[in-house]
């Protein structure tokens, strides 16, 4: 049976779907507990990366190799740049981008020299089944998005883009809406687990929901946020897209 990873940043997102875990097992790799069980009827694999592209990257590593995961799918919280992106939102990668990543004159900005691209595609099945179940999840009232002050939500697919800092100013995010139009959504993580699945051949997909505006705008309240909307949602979506594989 495919075994797949779930693997996120945070511990909050992480442990909500944890709490479905069936028939658990625990094993300690690399610094990482890898949670090993069935959820919707899939054998799993639930893993704390920690924050940032070395620590997505290392944790990848490990649960495709040593553990043998046959597919991976990460979960967590991106900020919004494209402007009809809003708090609350989620977004489902359909290509990741590290934009801290250039190693110019020898290579055009952002190409990975070893790979030989700049953009990597997340697996079109997982993709789909992630963007199908964001929006059967969506669609349902979620008492948390009004207390927090978040109207009407919505889904979008596309551009990811990943980099070692968090991008909290106009300036920043400005910068990346100039540089990379297309970029739906900034984060850490998800271009280095999709650099790692394509050099072990696996298929993969990042789901991300919108916590910040990545800019000088007010913000909600991110711990709330991630606790009661951002969490869930990574539950009930993997959750979801799982039933429909």
């Amino acid at each position: 049976m495919t075994l797949i990873a779930i693997v996120s940043a945070l511990h909050e997102e992480l442990s909500a779907i944890d709490a479905l875990l069936e028939g658990r097992s625990l094993q300690q790799r690399g610094g990482r507990s890898f949670h090993r069980g069935r959820l919707q009827g899939h054998e799993v694999l639930l893993v704390l990366s920690g924050i940032g592209k070395v620590a997505a990257a290392s944790t990848a590593t490990l649960a495709l190799d040593a553990f043998g995961a046959q597919a991976l799918l990460f979960t967590g919280v991106a900020g919004g740049l494209t402007p009809g992106v809003r708090v609350g939102d989620v977004v489902v990668a359909r290509e990741l981008l590290q934009h801290d990543l250039d190693v110019s004159p020898l290579f055009p900005r952002y190409v990975v020299p070893s790979a030989g691209r700049a953009r990597f595609a997340a697996d079109a099945v997982l993709a789909d089944a992630l963007a199908a179940a964001a929006d059967e999840v969506l669609a349902q009232p979620h008492p948390a998005l009004q207390r927090l002050g978040i109207g009407t939500v919505r889904s979008h697919q596309g551009l990811v883009v990943s980099g070692d800092r968090f991008v909290s100013t106009a300036v920043e995010s400005d910068a990346l809406r100039t540089a990379l139009p297309d970029a739906l959504a900034v984060e850490m993580e998800g271009a280095a687990v999709a650099q790692v699945c394509a050099a072990f051949g696996r298929p993969f997909a990042v789901l991300r929901t919108v916590s910040d505006r990545a800019d000088d705008s007010a913000h909600v309240d991110f711990q709330r946020f991630i606790a009661e909307v951002a969490a869930e949602y990574s539950r009930d979506i993997v959750a979801a897209a799982l039933r429909s594989l």
